[in-house]
Protein backbone atom coordinates (compact mmCIF):
# COMPACT_ATOMS: atom_id res chain seq x y z
CA UNK A 1 0.00 0.00 0.00
CA UNK A 2 1.53 3.50 -0.97
CA UNK A 3 0.77 6.15 1.08
CA UNK A 4 -0.14 9.79 0.44
CA UNK A 5 2.39 12.29 1.11
CA UNK A 6 0.75 15.51 2.81
CA UNK A 7 3.15 18.47 2.13
CA UNK A 8 2.10 22.28 3.67
CA UNK A 9 3.05 25.56 0.86
CA UNK A 10 6.83 25.45 1.45
CA UNK A 11 6.69 21.49 0.05
CA UNK A 12 7.62 20.70 3.90
CA UNK A 13 6.34 17.04 5.15
CA UNK A 14 3.36 17.25 7.70
CA UNK A 15 2.47 14.29 9.58
CA UNK A 16 -0.48 13.89 12.71
CA UNK A 17 0.12 15.80 15.72
CA UNK A 18 2.66 18.55 13.72
CA UNK A 19 2.02 22.52 14.39
CA UNK A 20 1.35 24.62 11.66
CA UNK A 21 1.14 28.40 10.91
CA UNK A 22 -1.40 30.01 8.66
CA UNK A 23 -0.41 32.02 5.86
CA UNK A 24 -2.97 33.87 4.90
CA UNK A 25 -6.02 35.58 6.52
CA UNK A 26 -8.97 33.17 5.89
CA UNK A 27 -12.67 33.79 6.74
CA UNK A 28 -14.51 30.46 7.91
CA UNK A 29 -17.44 29.78 6.38
CA UNK A 30 -20.49 28.95 8.62
CA UNK A 31 -18.71 30.07 11.80
CA UNK A 32 -20.69 33.71 12.46
CA UNK A 33 -17.76 35.35 10.81
CA UNK A 34 -14.53 34.77 12.58
CA UNK A 35 -11.57 35.42 10.50
CA UNK A 36 -7.92 33.16 11.36
CA UNK A 37 -5.59 35.71 10.91
CA UNK A 38 -2.01 35.16 9.42
CA UNK A 39 0.54 33.91 11.85
CA UNK A 40 -1.81 31.97 13.78
CA UNK A 41 -0.50 28.84 15.54
CA UNK A 42 -2.56 25.95 14.97
CA UNK A 43 -1.17 22.69 16.90
CA UNK A 44 -1.61 18.86 16.66
CA UNK A 45 -3.11 18.83 13.34
CA UNK A 46 -4.94 15.68 11.95
CA UNK A 47 -4.34 14.26 8.05
CA UNK A 48 -7.29 13.49 6.48
CA UNK A 49 -7.36 11.06 3.69
CA UNK A 50 -6.88 13.97 0.85
CA UNK A 51 -3.56 15.17 0.33
CA UNK A 52 -4.42 18.71 0.18
CA UNK A 53 -6.59 18.78 3.40
CA UNK A 54 -5.78 18.77 7.13
CA UNK A 55 -8.51 19.25 10.45
CA UNK A 56 -7.33 21.26 13.45
CA UNK A 57 -8.77 22.75 15.93
CA UNK A 58 -8.82 26.28 16.66
CA UNK A 59 -9.27 28.38 19.98
CA UNK A 60 -12.49 29.96 17.70
CA UNK A 61 -13.46 27.24 15.61
CA UNK A 62 -13.61 23.51 16.46
CA UNK A 63 -13.34 20.70 13.80
CA UNK A 64 -11.48 23.01 10.96
CA UNK A 65 -10.65 21.90 7.39
CA UNK A 66 -7.56 23.58 6.35
CA UNK A 67 -6.17 23.40 2.73
CA UNK A 68 -2.22 23.14 2.84
CA UNK A 69 -1.87 25.65 0.36
CA UNK A 70 -2.71 27.92 3.27
CA UNK A 71 -0.37 26.80 6.00
CA UNK A 72 3.60 26.16 6.56
CA UNK A 73 4.70 23.80 9.37
CA UNK A 74 5.77 25.69 12.36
Amino acid sequence: MSEDIVRDSNGNLLADGDSVTLIKDLKVKGSGGVTLKRGTLVKNIRLTGDVEEIEANVEKVRGLVLRTEFVKKA
